[in-house]
């Protein structure tokens, strides 16, 4: 593993099932361009810190939940190239309306991978 990307978002609850849907797609488009893989993660065990947390980091309301997301790739050129490729794909456009979460409050960024086991 080379090059990772992590991102870190807020999903009403209630949208969750629509998300799934979403993340499902994304996945699936981000490997067939190349990505090594693809990892959505619900919270399970991320309680809201008294200064600082992963709820807090995107301003995670009562009715919603955490998700923290990572995809991995070769090198930073090619999560470049790949991403590229993802952007212009079709299946992956659709409204920041409609979308099952605020894009706004989304935390991402590329990580050079400092330890591995």
């Amino acid at each position: 593993m080379a090059y990772v990307d992590g991102f870190v978002l807020a999903v009403p609850k209630n949208k969750m099932e629509e998300y799934r849907k979403l993340a499902s797609l994304a996945g699936q488009v981000w490997r067939e361009h190349g990505a090594l893989s693809y990892v959505e993660c619900v919270a399970d065990d991320v309680p809201k810190g008294e200064l600082t947390s992963f709820p807090r980091a995107v301003m995670a309301k009562d009715d919603e939940t955490v998700v923290f997301a990572f995809i991995t790739y070769n090198s930073r050129q090619e999560r470049d190239f790949i991403n590229a490729k993802v952007l212009r794909d079709p299946r992956m456009v659709f409204d920041e309306k409609t979308s099952p979460f605020d894009m706004k409050r989304m935390i991402w960024g590329g990580f050079e991978p400092m330890v591995q086991y």
